[in-house]
């Protein structure tokens, strides 16, 4: 499809002639957000198109992503030996922790795909590849002497959910005008966020509703475990379909050679994607680990019914740290992203400490209570965290543009080129962290004989975090001397 507004190309905003690249396929050859002329007669329309399907394949690739906290708190019961005995917590964070690392490593690459490929083929290539992990997922369960390996190499495969997140987020920024780029985004990211709750919410369920089709013993679990990896195969093929007939490519969605390169130089990548570790890297490592987590400290919990179904309360961890996440790029927009999330790392490190309290007096609420506050302030942090990231390359560049007698618009227009590309990579290594902060807890646990010293590390170290938000973005002496427009940039 070839899309063009009523304004010739050589009438372009830019005032630059747009030559259209023709291909077959769902093609957007002329694409003028910024023209409100154009946004508001054609392209409005097509972008809320575009968004509502992307956040529907993103939302089950962040589904299928973390299915695995689920399904390992019930493979002991359906006689996978491996999942049994002392060596059960052990395996259960091995095979938690593979779908996050890979999902962490594919965003990089899934992050580009799209300029090479287009948002709709890419979208459909990567809703595609969920069917791989949950049919392989049902045929593993049907088979009780299935070893533990097979599991692992279908974790990683479950990996390619994560990577969706990326390619997601880089298909839509190309769609909106700067002033509803934000919006769009956030709810894009929200959307596939919501992901994690809805699996953890649901799977249990469907999982007990499989149990009452069948006896209540090994066989029977197998075969309800089988069923949950089929649930979501329906929706995999929803997605694919909606994303061939009704996404769309832009032919000009390409970013320039100078920017990433840029970027990768650029020390504030590197600061923000250690800081991201804190925030989404958390969110994601207690999201994986949560449902675990809670059956190893109250296994008491296995008794009550209505709690099991629930999935042990494990979702309103993922579901309130997924709506948060909006609220925290607003707050950061009222007071600030670098002192909002300043104060996300001294909060999440309180959190570790009433985590840590509830678990020594024995007390589920209180224990409850602490990792939900901890979700709910890890979206925060995601939200105040991507708030920062244009704002500190917007006021990077002009202090360059200053320096080296550069026009602002054009150091602005690089800062926003910059900034596209970093998000890539400070997403993926934000995914890294959540596997980090699970392999500490299975190494604390299998050496140390408990999590309690890993959680103690991960409440220091957001200390830390706390600190190099401080020295680099609200330190009076930096915003001054190294960059003088930090001082008035609301980062």
């Amino acid at each position: 499809m070839t899309l063009v507004s009523e304004r010739p190309a050589s009438d372009s905003k830019a005032g630059e002639h747009v030559e259209p690249v023709r291909r077959n396929g769902r093609w957007i050859d002329h694409w003028e957000p910024e023209n409100p002329e154009f946004w508001e007669k054609t392209g409005k329309k097509v972008a809320r198109r575009n968004l509502l399907f992307s956040v529907f394949a993103e939302h089950l690739g962040f589904n299928v992503w973390v299915l695995y906290s689920i399904l390992v708190t019930q493979m002991g019961a359906a006689g996978f030996v491996f999942m049994q005995g002392d060596a059960a917590v052990n395996n259960a964070l091995i095979l938690i922790s593979t779908p996050v690392i890979v999902g962490a490593i594919l965003r990089i690459p899934y992050t580009f795909a799209v300029s090479k490929f287009g948002g709709r083929g890419f979208t459909t290539f990567s809703a595609a590849m969920l069917l791989i992990p949950t049919i392989g997922l049902a045929i593993a369960f049907s088979q009780p002497g299935t070893p533990m390996w097979v599991f692992l190499i279908l974790a990683a495969l479950t990996g390619f959910g994560g990577g969706n997140f990326s390619s997601s987020m880089a298909n839509i920024s190309f769609f909106f005008p700067e002033s509803k780029k934000g919006a769009a985004l956030g709810i894009n990211a929200a959307g596939g966020n919501l992901g994690v709750a809805v699996t953890q919410l649901a799977m249990p369920l469907v999982i007990t509703a499989a149990l009452l089709f069948t006896a209540n013993d090994e066989a029977g679990y197998r075969f309800a475990l089988s069923v949950a990896a089929l649930f979501w195969v329906p929706f995999i093929l929803i997605a694919m379909f909606g994303a061939w007939t009704r996404m769309d490519s832009i032919s000009g969605a390409k970013p320039d050679g100078d920017s990433y390169p840029r970027a990768m130089k650029n020390k504030h990548t590197w600061i923000m994607a250690f800081l991201y570790i804190g925030t989404f890297g958390s969110f994601v490592g207690f999201s994986f680990a949560f449902p675990t987590l809670l059956r190893t400290y109250f296994p008491e919990l296995q008794n009550v019914g209505w709690m099991v179904a629930l999935g042990n309360l494990a979702f309103i961890g993922a579901l309130v740290g997924s709506f948060s996440r909006p609220a925290g790029g607003w707050f950061a927009d009222k007071v600030g992203g670098a002192k909002l999330t300043f104060l996300v790392f001294v909060g999440l490190s309180l959190s570790i400490a009433a985590v840590m309290g509830a678990l020594a007096l024995e007390s589920f609420p209180l224990y409850l209570i602490s990792f939900i506050t901890l979700f709910v302030i890890t979206g925060i942090g995601n939200g105040s965290t991507y708030r920062m990231i244009p704002m500190i390359f917007s006021a990077s560049v002009r202090h360059r543009a200053e320096s080296e007698g550069i026009s602002t618009e054009a150091a602005l227009a690089s800062a926003k080129r910059q900034a596209g590309a970093a998000i890539g990579v400070i997403g993926s290594i934000g995914a890294f962290g959540g596997f980090i902060l699970q392999q500490a807890l299975r190494l604390s646990n299998v050496h140390l004989g408990s999590m309690a010293p890993a959680f103690w590390t991960y409440a220091v170290v957001f200390l830390l975090m706390a600190g190099v938000t401080w020295w680099y973005y609200l330190r009076t002496s930096f915003a001054i001397s190294r960059a003088p427009s930090l001082a008035h940039a609301n980062v």
